[in-house]
């Protein structure tokens, strides 16, 4: 049935900083790499003007630092190509007309479109929000025909030379995105570990110990086929990650912690002993694979129209308004659209706070920035290095950087009245907040709730099927390996999605004592079979505290081995 009310909207924690990203850094200063060369370069040619086109390539850099190298190197040439694709449209459109409507109409289809691929494709941070940005501001820049090839061809240039930042490091760590993963992975575990599997939130500890050690498999499975020492290395230590997943007591989180600091520099990864004979073909095994993108982007459909109608809308409302850059209000509707609606709510708060707190440092920048058009450009890599720095704190502290770069850009072609610029960003901002959230109101998202159902269908079987293969006397290593990852997979996708589901509105109730059950049994079948495996290590060397035969234990139950 349909929820009679919808759900309350959060204020408290929406703007609560968190720790920053372990790679913060990288985003931050692959951008100023990227951008500084084609930028100077303008600069010493007198012509800035033509920022607008390098920088498209150029902040192509901000994506998949997440990556192994070998997946990196095939994300970031897609995320060049979708780059200077929607640019090419929208110089396009705005070479044939310069009717705002068509124009503002054409902007909402191409946010649509970038975000829907970029959540099927699952391209991480920054997601579709650059894109938009850029696609939607070249739909209001003059343009000829004839300018279109060389205007392209600048931000193919310089998405190219993005492509060389993001891949140079590469060269003098070439396993650092793997090490990393495995590195959360352990830490997640230690985390579970702390808890025991029974002190309060060892259930959400519990699902992101499984999500992190997912994610770090198949980061390692990214990275290609081909063997060496550090995969196998790495191999090892997830499997350890496991076993703490399998068994929180008996496990010494301080151990997990030291292998994890030992991965985040450039020495040798820690060898630990393999707890069974085939261990090292870890990687051989059949793995449950990503679906198809066309059978991502079914579920993706309401938040498409969501994505559509809110920025033609908040496009539509600009003009009427006679705000003069409607493409603010449509890149503030894009950027707010989460999974659910909660999280589009938060993300609003975020966007409003974080922009209007903007503009009054573009107050105290514009003055310096009008010195010379080097202090522009100097400005402007100084807020792109803070936004990356910060934005993993909080959405909304990234935004305070984010604005007054974003309003910076516009003067690379002419100065601009600065009291202009935020009063029509402070009004964009407000219309496309509101729009955006309107329209994710209005369009609702009944598909949460059989998402969900086909989660919880897809877990249930994976558990049958490992529990299946542990009742046979001698099942194959591989076999059971396989149904393990599969199961492990499947209980991360429903926790995923339980979560995506319990913040959507207007939709029947959900069946939240079924995923409670489904988890639990799912977690203790995974138990089950690292034991049947043989992977929980017998010696006291790498378990400290671990001094009974665990058939002694009498803190093994009959619930810790049914499968």
């Amino acid at each position: 049935m349909s929820s009679a009310t919808p759900h309350r909207l959060p204020l408290a924690g929406v703007l609560r900083l968190g720790r920053p990203s372990d790679i913060w850094f990288k985003p931050a200063l692959s951008v100023i790499a990227a951008v500084a060369p084609p930028n100077l370069t303008l600069l010493a040619l007198d012509r800035l003007d033509l920022a607008m086109y390098t920088m498209a390539g150029s902040l192509c850099a901000l994506y998949g630092h997440n990556r192994p190298y070998a997946a990196r190197a095939r994300a970031l040439a897609w995320v060049v190509l979708g780059m200077v694709g929607g640019l090419a449209v929208a110089l396009l459109a705005a070479a044939l007309t310069t009717n705002a409507v068509v124009l503002v109409t054409v902007g909402a289809v191409l946010a649509a479109v970038q975000k829907t691929v970029c959540d099927a494709t699952r391209i991480g941070p920054p997601g579709n929000v650059v894109l938009t940005f850029i696609s939607s501001a070249s739909l209001f820049a003059p343009q000829t025909p004839g300018q279109l090839p060389g205007h392209i061809g600048l931000a193919l240039a310089a998405g190219a030379w993005a492509w060389l930042v993001c891949m140079a490091p590469g060269l003098l760590r070439p396993h650092g995105p793997e090490r990393r993963a495995t590195a959360q992975a352990l830490n997640a575990a230690a985390a579970y570990a702390d808890t025991r599997g029974t002190a309060a939130g060892h259930a959400r500890a519990r699902a992101a110990s499984a999500a992190a050690i997912h994610a770090a498999w198949q980061s390692l499975l990214a990275a290609g086929a081909r063997p060496d020492r550090t995969r196998r290395a790495l191999e090892q230590l997830l499997v350890r990650a496991e076993v703490a997943l399998a068994a929180p007591a008996d496990t010494d989180p301080a151990r997990l912690r030291a292998w994890a600091r030992e991965l985040r520099g450039t020495g040798r990864v820690p060898r630990v002993a393999s707890p069974r004979e085939d261990a090292d073909e870890l990687l051989g095994v059949a793995t449950a694979q990503a679906l198809p993108i066309r059978h991502r982007l079914a579920p993706l459909a309401p938040l498409a129209v969501r994505t559509a109608l809110g920025c033609a809308l908040a496009g539509y409302a600009a003009l009427a308004l006679g705000v003069g850059r409607p493409y603010w209000a449509l890149v503030t509707a894009a950027s707010l659209f989460q999974a659910n609606v909660t999280l589009t709510w938060s993300r609003g708060v975020q966007r409003v706070v974080g922009n209007l707190a903007g503009v009054l440092v573009f107050a105290a920048l514009a003055p310096l920035a009008h010195l010379h058009p080097a202090a522009l450009v100097l400005c402007s890599l100084a807020l792109n290095f803070g936004a990356e720095a910060l934005i993993g704190r909080n959405y909304w502290l990234g935004s305070v950087c984010v604005t007054p770069m974003a309003l910076l850009i516009t003067e690379f072609a002419r100065a601009q009245d600065p009291a202009e610029l935020i009063t029509d960003r402070v009004a964009d901002t407000l219309v496309g907040a509101l729009a955006g959230f309107a329209a994710a109101v209005v369009v609702t998202n009944r598909r949460a709730g059989d998402r969900l159902d086909h989660a919880l269908t897809a877990a249930e079987r994976a558990r049958e099927h490992a529990a299946r293969l542990l009742a046979e006397p001698h099942p194959a290593p591989h076999a059971l390996e396989s149904a393990r990852r599969a199961l492990a997979a499947a209980l991360v996708d429903l926790r995923a999605t339980a979560d995506a589901a319990a913040g959507e509105w207007w939709q029947r109730a959900l069946p939240e004592e079924r995923v409670v059950l489904t988890e639990q049994a799912g977690h203790r079948t995974l138990a089950a079979t690292v034991r049947r495996q043989g992977l929980v290590p017998q010696d006291r060397d790498d378990t400290p505290g671990r001094e009974r035969d665990r058939d002694q234990d009498p803190g093994r139950t009959t619930e810790d081995i049914r499968p």
